[in-house]
């Protein structure tokens, strides 16, 4: 076969891949791709791979915009990437019935939602849409020492901003009445009883084994008594406990609490109720009374099942099938509200969107997008295995989503001046992506530039360089600023290409966020700034937009008082 067939299929090859590839072909790939298209024509790796070297080389030397006019022009059906189907599908549900399947999400009004959110809050939106069921978002809110009205609002912001939305809603504090009657029946049966032993008597009988005195004294008839007293008056205190097994391997069916009393005022019902249900009993009874035919919760709470479906047995109520998975951990990156509150409290963050943290708030400025969250979220698969993963695998998610969509500039970081004697004064027209549609921009250019530090310290004099998108540079000055001459315009391979601003810019601080936990403790440096130049037309992007800063990374706009900041994302 010919030298110019191979170059033919090299060419395409070359050219596709540059464009999927911000316009930097890769051998290796370009050469697997031709071997496969020729091996039918008895063509040997041995006379494609020399040939493919110096195609991609040539296809890496011209610009964005010509590579896609020429694949365009020679075999557009290269410019349709290959879609292969991934499966990132939950498992089947156990006894579940078309039409049948009710789950829910029933976060406690206490704070903004955090990834770890997302994974229940996902899970169970997806399974009842999968089964053509109901989705429930339940506030779980029966700890009015925690429960705060701005959450309430702010958790349902955050799950329409995720895509996730319900088909009913409700406050577990809506049902407080019914919660006291099936309390009523459980003290009559015999099956609760009124405890006034302080906590840490409960603790040590709980830790030892030991059966709490009150659990013969104050039964039957003497605890509907004391019951009905504290629900006339918070002044009198106590707390009803379960009649479990105190002699149980399993902790938590030691008595577990039911009910206790909380002074503090609720957010909805003020100071009409003061005793309050435990998670045990209020989730085991809403789940049931509520319809749920699939309840979700984390594998943090599977020793407290057996107490989940006492309660519902005792009751006679229906029994859901609770299924658990394991919690969404990130390295380095705290979930819980334990580790976080406290941070907000000393000022080490500056609160529930701080870009450091997983919260979908912190998320969000920092240029994660909903689809990458939910897509990562599936990827993790339905388990109840317990892993940390990096955030290096939420960013390899969001770059897939990022890279199609947003448009490119050039940003300067660390600048230093440059002067190119004998420059030509142009108008460049640059792509905002290899995407033509997306469109272009207009720069004006003179003699002065600027470019990245990091680019002009490796510079010395005689060294050749290109201006990307624009003309070569040959260096003849070094120092605190860069002198060259205009070097022309043709490509020359393998000379480096930096990108510039002129001196008609705006300055810019993109904030670089890390990991803000190193093991258990807080890192002090978890956050840095780039001070640059930007080229003048991000003056005029959307603010919250996120854009490609080319060779720098993905970076989304925000206004912080009057100025525009970036916050980075990832590369």
């Amino acid at each position: 076969m010919s030298t110019q067939k191979i170059q033919t299929e090299a060419r395409k090859f070359a050219l596709q891949n540059a464009i999927f590839f911000n316009g930097k072909a890769n051998e290796k790939a370009v050469a697997g791709k031709v071997i496969a298209a020729l091996k039918k024509d008895g063509v040997t790796p041995a006379e494609i791979i020399p040939v493919v070297a110096k195609v991609v080389t040539q296809v890496n030397s011209i610009s964005a915009h010509n590579q896609l006019t020429e694949l365009t022009s020679l075999a557009p059906e290269l410019l349709q990437r290959e879609k292969k189907a991934r499966d990132f599908s939950l498992p089947p549900l156990p006894f579940a019935e078309k039409g049948k399947v009710v789950t829910r999400f029933p976060p406690e009004p206490n704070g903004y939602l955090h990834i770890g959110h997302a994974k229940a809050a996902i899970i169970d939106y997806e399974y009842a849409r999968i089964y053509d069921g109901k989705f429930i978002l339940r506030f779980d809110d029966t700890n009015p020492e925690n429960a705060h009205l701005e959450f309430y609002d702010a958790q349902k912001e955050d799950l329409r901003w995720l895509g996730v939305e319900w088909d009913s809603e409700y406050h577990t504090s809506d049902h407080l009445e019914t919660h006291y009657k099936l309390a009523e029946q459980l003290i009559k049966q015999g099956d609760a009883y009124l405890c006034k032993c302080t906590s840490e008597a409960i603790k040590e009988g709980r830790f030892n084994a030991k059966t709490c005195s009150c659990r013969e004294d104050r039964t039957g008839e003497a605890a509907l008594d004391l019951w009905k007293d504290m629900l006339a008056s918070p002044e009198v205190s106590g707390i009803l406990r379960l009649h479990g097994e105190m002699g149980s391997d399993n902790t938590a069916m030691r008595d577990p609490t039911l009910f206790r009393v909380i002074e503090a005022e609720h957010p909805l019902t003020g100071d009409k109720y003061h005793v309050w249900p435990t998670y045990d009993f209020a989730g085991a009874v809403e789940d049931s009374i509520s319809g749920v035919t699939h309840p979700f919760r984390t594998k943090e709470y599977e020793l407290r099942d057996p107490v989940y479906f006492r309660i519902l047995s005792l009751l006679n109520l229906r029994a859901p099938h609770l299924m658990e998975f394991s919690r969404l951990s990130i390295e380095g990156m705290p979930v819980s509200k334990r580790k976080i509150k406290p941070l907000i409290e000393q000022g080490l963050v500056t609160g529930f969107d701080d870009v450091r943290l997983p919260t979908l708030r912190g998320l969000k400025r920092r240029g994660i997008v909903p689809e990458a969250i939910k897509q990562f979220v599936l990827q993790q698969g339905f388990s109840k295995v317990e892993s940390v993963v990096d955030f290096s695998l939420v960013e390899s998610v969001n770059r897939k989503f990022l890279d199609s969509r947003v448009k490119r500039y050039y940003f300067v970081p660390n600048p230093v001046q440059l002067s190119v004697d004998g420059a030509p004064k142009k108008t460049a027209k640059l792509s905002l992506h290899p995407d033509a549609t997306m469109g272009e921009r207009t720069i004006h250019t003179g003699s002065t530039f600027f470019v990245p530090k990091e680019d002009a310290q490796k510079m010395k004099a005689g060294d050749v360089f290109r201006l990307k998108g624009l003309y070569n540079v040959r260096i003849t000055k070094t120092g605190d600023t860069l002198t060259g001459t205009y070097a022309g315009d043709e490509l020359i391979p393998e000379t480096a290409k930096i990108q510039w601003t002129t001196d008609d810019h705006i300055p810019l601080k993109i904030i670089v966020p890390g990991l803000i936990f190193k093991g258990e403790t807080f890192n002090p440096d978890s956050l840095h700034e780039l001070q640059g130049y930007a080229e003048k037309a991000v003056s005029g992007i959307t603010v919250g937009e996120i854009v490609q800063f080319e060779r720098v990374g993905f970076v989304r706009l925000e206004k912080q008082k009057k100025d525009l900041v970036g916050i980075f994302t990832h590369k």
